[in-house]
Formats: C-alpha cells, sequence, structure tokens
C-alpha cells in the first residue's frame, strides 16, 4: 500500500498527537509512506533519520487553506496513494473532500481530544459531519471517545477505536530513575509523579493544592512534577503558597522525550488529576501518560475526564478519582505511597495489561488492518 499522511501534528514538534502518529507510521513494514506536514526546529535531522518521505510545508502551521490544497493536490497526483490519511481529521479533514475529487483517492482520519470537543455544540457538529462525510473511516483513541466522534459524525463514516500504544521496550520496570532522584534530591522518599504538560485540564494544581493533605499521612511523601507549559508559573506559585509542604513539591521542567522513562521510574505512583472543563470542550480523551506509567510499573491515579478512566482497571491496577476534589486526589495518592505492596502489586498487573492490549505491535497491526478497509 501507497499511503500519504497529511498533519500537522508531527514530531519534532512535541505532543502526545505528534508520537501517536510517528509511532504508527513506523511501524507499517508493509506501507510505503510519505508525510506532508509543517516545519519545526530540528525537522531537517528529524526527517534524514525516517524510514520514509517527509515533505514539509513552508510554514509551522499547516491549516486547511487554498496553498495547503494546492499542494496536498498536487503531492498526492505524485504519489499516487491508495490512501490519504490525516493526522487529525479537523481541521485538516476539510480538504478530505476536495483531494478527493480532484485525485480519486480516498481519505480517512484519526481523531483526537478536539474532534470529541467538538460533539458538544451544534456548529462544531455540523463541521465535523461535513469531515466524517468525505472520509471512509474515522479512528477514535477511546471507547468513550468513539461514542462522541460517532455523534458529531452522525452515521456519515464508520468509527473505529484505535488507542494509543505504548513502546514496553522503551518504558518498563528494569528502567533506572536513581539519576533523576538524586537530580531532584529525592534520595529514598516515597514519590508521586505527575508527567505531563502544565495546562489547567490536567490538575497539577490539585495534586499541589493535596500535597499537605498527603504529608498528614505520609510525612516524608514528595511530588514530582515533570514537564512544560503555559501554566508552569502558576504552579510554581501555588507551590509555595500551599501549606506545609517544606520544599516537597518538585518541578523538573520541560525535559526531552528519550529521558522520560527515567523520570516515571523515579516514582513509587503516578497521578495526573485529570477533569473536564469549559462544559466538555477541554478533556483527556485517553491520556497515554496513564498507559506509559503503567508500562513503567507505576500504579495509576487517573482524573475522571473523558476516557481516562479506561487506561485504568480500578481496583486492581489503580484508582480513578474525581480530578476535582483534593481530598479524593490525597486519599488515594497517599494510601498507595503508604502500602508499597499493594503499589507493587497493582504496577505489575498495569505492566501486563499494557503489554496485552496497548504495545505499539499489537496497535500497529490494528491500524494496518483498518488501512485496508478503508482504501478497499
Amino acid at each position: 500500500m501507497r499511503l500519504l499522511v497529511i498533519t500537522n501534528d508531527f514530531p519534532p514538534r512535541p505532543g502526545g498527537i505528534q508520537q501517536y502518529v510517528h509511532n504508527l507510521l513506523v511501524r507499517l513494514d508493509e506501507a510505503e509512506v510519505t508525510v506532508l506536514t509543517s516545519r519545526w526546529d530540528g525537522w531537517q535531522a528529524f526527517d534524514a533519520a525516517q524510514p520514509f518521505d517527509v515533505v514539509r510545508a513552508p510554514t509551522t502551521m499547516l491549516l486547511p487553506t487554498p496553498s495547503a490544497l494546492r499542494q496536498a493536490i498536487e503531492l498526492t497526483r505524485k504519489v499516487k496513494p491508495d490512501l490519504v490519511l490525516f493526522g487529525a481529521a479537523f481541521p485538516l479533514g476539510l480538504l478530505a473532500g476536495r483531494i478527493t475529487a480532484a485525485t480519486g483517492v480516498p481519505c480517512m482520519g484519526f481523531s483526537h481530544g478536539v474532534e470529541v470537543a467538538m460533539a458538544a455544540t451544534p456548529v462544531a457538529r455540523a463541521l465535523m459531519g461535513k469531515v466524517a462525510a468525505d472520509l471512509r473511516l474515522l479512528t477514535a483513541v477511546s471507547g468513550w471517545a468513539a461514542g462522541k466522534v460517532e455523534r458529531a459524525a452522525r452515521d456519515r463514516c464508520p468509527v473505529e477505536l484505535l488507542v494509543s500504544g505504548v513502546s514496553v521496550e522503551d518504558y518498563n520496570p528494569s528502567v533506572d530513575g536513581s539519576g533523576v532522584r538524586e537530580a531532584n534530591g529525592l534520595g529514598d522518599d516515597p514519590v508521586c509523579v505527575c508527567v505531563s504538560r502544565l495546562v489547567p485540564r490536567k490538575g497539577q494544581d490539585v495534586l499541589i493544592g493535596a500535597w499537605p493533605l498527603v504529608l498528614a499521612k505520609v510525612p516524608s511523601a514528595r511530588l514530582l512534577i515533570v514537564g512544560g507549559g503555559p501554566y508552569d508559573k502558576r504552579l510554581r506559585e501555588l507551590a509555595g503558597r500551599t501549606g506545609p509542604t517544606g520544599g516537597r513539591v518538585h518541578f523538573t521542567g520541560a525535559v526531552p522525550w528519550e529521558a522520560l522513562p527515567a523520570h516515571y521510574a523515579a516514582g513509587d505512583v503516578f497521578a495526573m488529576p485529570c477533569r473536564t472543563r469549559w462544559g466538555g470542550l477541554d478533556l483527556e480523551a485517553l491520556g497515554v501518560v496513564f498507559l506509559e506509567a503503567a508500562a513503567t510499573g507505576l500504579p495509576v491515579v487517573a482524573g475522571d475526564s473523558g476516557g481516562a478512566p479506561e487506561t485504568v482497571e480500578h481496583g486492581a491496577t489503580g484508582l480513578v478519582v474525581d480530578g476535582r476534589s483534593r481530598a479524593e486526589v490525597a486519599d488515594a495518592v497517599a494510601g498507595l505511597l503508604a502500602d508499597p505492596e499493594r503499589a507493587r502489586a497493582w504496577g505489575e498487573a498495569g505492566r501486563r495489561r499494557i503489554e496485552a492490549e496497548f504495545s505499539w505491535t499489537a496497535v500497529a497491526r490494528r491500524f494496518a488492518g483498518l488501512l485496508d478497509r478503508a482504501a478497499e
């Protein structure tokens, strides 16, 4: 199969969607892939290392503009793919109908949080309905998200589950987190780690606000917040004025992708109490960080936003909590930090589940089948 992928979300631009798209494409052993995407710092070196062709539009943001349409049609005619895939169905999927009309090549698209949120308003649903009408197939990253996307698609194309995967080779219980512990002054204390972009939806503010409650039960506990983002300054200020935390909330700032496994491994428990905001427009469609933490062998505390609960077997691999409740978050985290044996058992169960259901090998196998179905 020849596949043309049109996406604004592609490495080295950071983000979960970017990694999702890239991890699936590099595992397509029997496909000839070409990617049309935007530019980001370091793109030349990154593209040179890829096993497929990457064409970069002269922009940092690829949008459904007339110039993007012209380039997409020209590249489709040159590559002659069996299928065009949109790395995110909206907004670039608005080009799908015109690409097919000009070239005869069918299109499919991935959906993520944006497409799920669009089901919440009539105008947005109408736009998603238009996109769906021009696609052979849409994917969704969780069962919860699939239901929302189906509502927005209005039966105009099939919606299939295609969960995010995890590199079980890179994220595994044998990863050494001692260097991260030493660099952040964590010592041998029990550590809750949160790895995520620093934005309000992720719930780092609730974790920080809950930390005095955690310390009341586990006085030596430490919180390690990993990542960068627009909420960084506010979170640091919050940590500085939140009760008797005694310097037990630590920030690493942004870290490179290759360093993330060691940062997970520095923790004993993983927590990200995400919550849905803006009446359903800002939500967690799945939450790959929960999968990465489980693959590393950590018990997981997840907020109850969107599809995030699907990453946890409540009471077996972790706990699902109300991401707005400091008391509930504190009870869950402190309970696991205070009970290392239970935390270890849940972490081992989580690792087994990731290997069986969420390895990139398993997800890529399903992806290849969906591509064949959409191209037929």
